[in-house]
This record gives structure tokens, C-alpha cells and sequence, in this order.
């Protein structure tokens, strides 16, 4: 099946998406941030630059999107009908390189939390927080 839009029209739908400060990223930032916490964004020095680092809690948050991440059942998870060799390539080589950068997080003494753009809520945040701070357990 072809694309309903030139190249041209699709590299710039493309390039229009955002690695960083996307929505998502933005609430969950607000939303820890008014829960007291204080935290550095995209870690640097950190395997997959991690969107939110906490380092007073030794911990790294991921704001994944549902799409590019595979987020299993959810319903912005959907495999494209055109160029499904590309897509499915892509998408295991993200889920792949997800899997290897958390495991090599947890070696260096992190730990990892994900959060999928699809549950972005202040109940989850808050959730998670408590997670982070240690009182769920």
C-alpha cells in the first residue's frame, strides 16, 4: 500500500516529532515537581539519557510513547499497514535497545521506571512517587 502523501509532505510530518519536551514529558515533570521533587532532564552521562533523573533517589524515569516503544495492549500501539518490513525492524530494534539501557542501569545501581504516554495521570504520578521514595514496598 502507498503512502497518501508525498515523501517530501511526510519527511516534514516526520521530522515534526519530538525526542524531548514533548507533552507527556511535560506533565510528568510538572506533576513530580509539585509533588517536592528535584530532578535533572536527559541525563547526559547516562545510558539512553534517561528523561528524568533523580539522583537523591538513585532513580531514572522514561516517559516512553506508546507508538515507537511498543507499549503491549494499548491502542496507540498499532503497526503500520505500509512498509511493514521497516516498521517491524524499527520497532524491535527499540524495544531491544529499551530492554539493554534498563539493564544496564540497574547493574550501575539505578533504578528504572517507565511511564507510557498513554498513562500519564497525577494518580500515576503520584503513584510513582511513592514508589520512588520508597513506600510501596
Amino acid at each position: 500500500m502507498t503512502d497518501i502523501v508525498d515523501r517530501e509532505a511526510r519527511s516534514h510530518m516526520m521530522s515534526g516529532i519530538k525526542g524531548r519536551d514533548t507533552k507527556p514529558e511535560v506533565q510528568v515533570r510538572s506533576l513530580l515537581h509539585r509533588s517536592g521533587f528535584r530532578f535533572r532532564l536527559h541525563g547526559q552521562r547516562l545510558p539512553g539519557r534517561p528523561d528524568v533523573v533523580l539522583t537523591r533517589w538513585q532513580a531514572v524515569i522514561f516517559v516512553h510513547g506508546c507508538f515507537w516503544h511498543r507499549h503491549s495492549g494499548c491502542k496507540f500501539s498499532y503497526e503500520p499497514k505500509s512498509n511493514v518490513g521497516f516498521w517491524r525492524s524499527k520497532f524491535e530494534a527499540n524495544v531491544t535497545r529499551d530492554r539493554r539501557v534498563a539493564r544496564k542501569l540497574r547493574v550501575d545501581g539505578w533504578r528504572v521506571f517507565v511511564i507510557w504516554t498513554c498513562a500519564v495521570s497525577p494518580a500515576r504520578i503520584a503513584r510513582l512517587g511513592r514508589a520512588i521514595r520508597g513506600e510501596d514496598r
